[in-house]
């Protein structure tokens, strides 16, 4: 049966390669120039001539935003993909991916821009919430996973950003000056076991440079390693206004340069090809490499798309749950859980209230309900109080809670072009994403107008952020009218994602809706890379004195029986366009914790975060649960996990420490490179080595139940793990593998992963579990012969429940 499906496979693959030459074969010169440069945001042309629909492209590493900055078209939110990487399971990864590709097809979305593999190279890295781990085996297993459930139901990947796109800091600009070693051992990894494993569809190569030359033109990069040696047969996209150089991005092996129409091809390739300085055989790959997609995916008539009966239909609730309670990671814990029913119970944080759910930046979704801590724990504990305790931020934020905004647009004579709804007080314009019957060549200026219910009385501030001439009334009254210019920012982008500007205050009456306008005239002068509105109206809540909700938290906690304090990040802190400075905690909220725990020695904190963050109070807490950005139904999957209705299935993907402690630290290029002293030695491998103790290690993991491993067995590559479940419930245990050198060798890491799986068993039952040692873990790269080298040993074959909590150990290899 088996040789069956793969000869059936091989006809059609055939047949739709047939097909791509047939209409390869039909295009002229311009019309294949037009296609690779993108039609407008998020598509590519159709070509009807050849029965080529337009290949529409979406965010979608959490969710499928589509082509539009809307929430009029609500997106399922899954946990970030750091929070994935938690769970350590690539088949959970696998049904995020069904559940993903059922959304894009709703949204007639062909390609998801994602998954994201790079590594969690510095906790500095501002965007590692979308990213899967610091590990390049566990980040090239979930990312397979990704890669097989999305493309099962038909829609193309684009594992990205290829490749060493590690950090944020000048990432248009930044070379990254990385070994051949690093380079092979960590950060081409994932991309390899991806493309060997998963068959991926796309590829999307990064802003920055490797070694002095830019990725959408590393020839070596991309057409002799992941093309000529790994195989890859899918398209390559620039990221977005990623590609500079016409003849550089062809011979270099990018297909697509997004977003469209105003790229480097189009009419600069066409006329690249007629001066002689690109040879049409080469447009030809690209087009070649697109139709084929077009093909897999079902837009290219006459093609049999790989997938011709999607899978069945997939619950995306009860999935962003499941996945949540499985990407907990409960680092400690001295008996405070779980809770019981019955327990009275102090909710202290603003993070209750108000959850953070997604990283900012590109993976932004709208979904159509978040259920908040303070829901998911309301709704399961009938004994429950609420104070906010401290705020993570003091500044002024988009507009969201209470607000209920459109936005109307007028051209220069002041008649209304369009209007369209906001899903927040941002206004996020890119490319064509505009109102129905808006241009950008008529578009004057944009008003957002709507009502604000303030949820408490008092003096709200409300303020802007962006470029140009603003006019603020809120309530009647004026706040502020005035022209915002150009600042230290290098350009408008940087404007938008930096500081929002306090306008004014007006005292309001808790749940008394009143109007609100935002009138924004455009600067036309103002120099974009693509047609583009970009502003915000923002709003910060009446500031109570931070002492006395302070003073309320504790008295709170006293009363209580146990305090469960939630603490966060804020999208100034983690988000898509710049680093971070520093891990503390935002605020107030350390000095919160301390007190809380002191007045209540029960107290659990939750860590809502998308990366590490330091706790200086670790030790002082009866429990630390480690949420990270847990998506819509983050609330719920809390309120499952702290009740034991679920038990906490996460395991650190990444290493958690303090910045002082933390090995590698450099993330901001001087004079506009990057090196990468550190070579192969980054998270727990740099850890080690340095000596230096993190507050947790790479693996670590809490259930509520115990776990006593009873033997484990090698035989050549093939490892097998006898445990028992020791304690009163049912448990999951992620069984991990880590192989170290017997002769320790300087040059190579003290140990790494080599092998997990997952086991469940009732208490007091006994499981086996096999698991096979692949060979790239006894493999290092040799730069003098730029090839793999097989090291035979001897190692240590070490089991156990962390990177430190080895409980079984046994020799392996010569």
């Amino acid at each position: 049966m088996a040789q069956q499906a793969d000869d059936g496979k091989g006809r059609a693959d055939r047949a739709r390669e047939a097909a791509v030459e047939t209409a390869l074969g039909k295009l002229d010169l311009d019309t294949k120039a037009r296609l690779l440069g993108g039609q407008d945001m998020w598509s590519l042309p159709a070509v009807p001539d050849i029965g080529l629909k337009s290949l529409v492209m979406s965010d979608g590493p959490i969710g499928v935003r589509g082509v539009r900055w809307s929430a009029d078209d609500p997106s399922i939110a899954l946990p970030s993909p750091t929070a994935l990487g938690a769970t350590w399971d690539p088949e959970l990864a696998r049904r995020a991916g069904v559940l993903l590709a059922q959304e894009a097809r709703r949204k007639g979305v062909h390609v998801l821009l994602a998954p994201t593999v790079n590594l969690h190279r510095s906790p500095l890295g501002g965007r590692h919430f979308e990213t899967y781990s610091e590990d390049p085996y566990l980040a090239g297993l979930m990312g397979t996973g990704y890669v097989q459930g999305v493309q099962s139901g038909g829609v193309g990947t684009t594992m990205k950003h290829y490749v060493a796109n590690d950090a944020e800091t000048d990432r248009f600009t930044v070379d990254n000056l990385v070994s051949e070693r690093a380079l092979r051992e960590l950060y081409l990894a994932p991309f390899e076991a991806i493309v060997k494993n998963a068959h991926p569809w796309g590829v999307m190569t990064a802003y920055n440079a490797v070694n002095g030359t830019s990725m959408t033109e590393h020839r070596y990069l991309v057409n002799e390693i992941l093309r000529g040696e790994w195989g890859f047969d899918g398209f390559n996209v620039s990221d977005w206004m990623a590609a500079r150089s016409t003849v550089g991005d062809i011979k270099g092996g990018l297909d697509a340069a997004m977003p469209g129409p105003l790229t480097v091809y189009g009419p600069a390739l066409v006329e690249a090809v007629r001066s002689g300085e690109v040879d049409e055989s080469e447009v030809d790959g690209a087009v070649r490499n697109v139709l084929r997609l077009a093909a897999r995916v079902g837009a290219l008539e006459g093609a049999e798309p790989v997938v011709a009966e999607p899978p069945a239909e997939v619950d995306g609730e009860a999935l962003a749950r499941e996945i949540a309670h499985r990407a907990f990671v409960l680092v400690r814990n001295s008996g405070a859980l779980p809770l019981s029913s019955d327990v009275r119970v102090a909710l202290i944080g603003a993070a209750a209230r108000d959850a953070r759910v997604l990283g900012g930046g590109s993976a932004t979704v709208f979904p159509s309900r978040i259920v908040s801590p303070l829901d998911g724990l309301t709704a399961a504990l009938p004994s429950l109080t609420y104070s906010v305790g401290a705020d993570p931020s003091d500044e002024l934020a988009v507009a969201d809670k209470g607000f209920t905004l459109r936005a109307v647009c007028r051209d220069a004579e002041g008649t209304v072009l369009g209007e369209g709804t906001l899903p927040n007080g941002q206004v996020q314009w890119l490319g064509s994403d505009l109102p129905a019957g808006v241009t950008h060549e008529a578009l004057h200026s944009i008003e957002v107008i709507g009502t604000f219910t303030p949820r408490e009385s008092g003096d709200h501030a409300f303020g802007t952020r962006g470029l140009g001439a603003f006019a603020l009334t809120v309530d009647g009254t004026v706040l502020y009218e005035g022209t915002q210019a150009m600042g230290p920012e290098s350009d408008p982008f940087e404007a938008f994602f930096g500081a929002p500007v306090e306008r004014g205050k007006v005292t309001l009456t808790g749940g008394q809706p009143v109007e609100i306008s935002l009138l924004h005239t455009l600067d036309k002068s103002l120099a974009m890379p693509l047609p583009a509105v970009l502003f915000s109206l923002v709003h910060l809540d009446p500031r109570q004195d931070e002492d006395t909700l302070l003073a309320e938290a504790v008295a709170a906690a006293r009363d209580a029986e146990v305090a469960v304090v939630v603490v966060a990040t804020t999208d100034r802190v983690e988000s898509e366009g710049f680093d971070r400075t520093d891990l503390r905690l935002p605020g107030r909220q350390d000095e919160l914790v301390r007190a809380v725990a002191a007045a209540n020695p029960n107290t659990v904190v939750v860590v809502n975060s998308g990366s590490p963050v330091e706790m200086p109070w670790r030790e002082d807490v009866a429990a630390v649960l480690l949420s990270w950005f847990p998506g819509q139904e983050g609330g719920a999957a809390l309120a499952d996990v702290l009740t034991g209705a679920e038990e906490p299935g996460g395991r650190l993907p990444t290493t958690w420490g303090s910045l002082a402690d933390a090995p590698v630290t450099q993330v901001t290029p001087v004079d506009g490179q990057l090196p990468y002293t550190e070579d192969v030695f980054i998270g727990y491998r740099a850890w080690e080595k340095s000596g230096a103790t993190p507050a947790y290690p790479f693996g670590h993991g809490l259930g509520y139940t115990d776990w006593t491993y009873e033997s484990l067995e090698v035989h050549g590559t093939t490892a097998t793990v006898r445990l028992r479940n020791t304690g009163s419930r049912p448990g999951r245990e992620i069984v991990q593998l880590y192989l170290s050198p017997t002769d320790r060798d300087e040059t190579r890491p003290t140990r790494w992963l080599a092998g997990f799986t997952t086991v469940t068993a009732a208490p007091g039952e006994t499981v086996s579990t096999t698991i096979d040692l692949p060979r790239r873990a006894f493999e290092t790269w040799d730069e003098a012969t730029h090839a793999w080298s097989y090291a035979p040993g001897p190692y240590r074959v070490e089991a156990g429940r962390s990177l430190t909590d080895i409980r079984q150990s046994s020799p392996c290899g010569e």
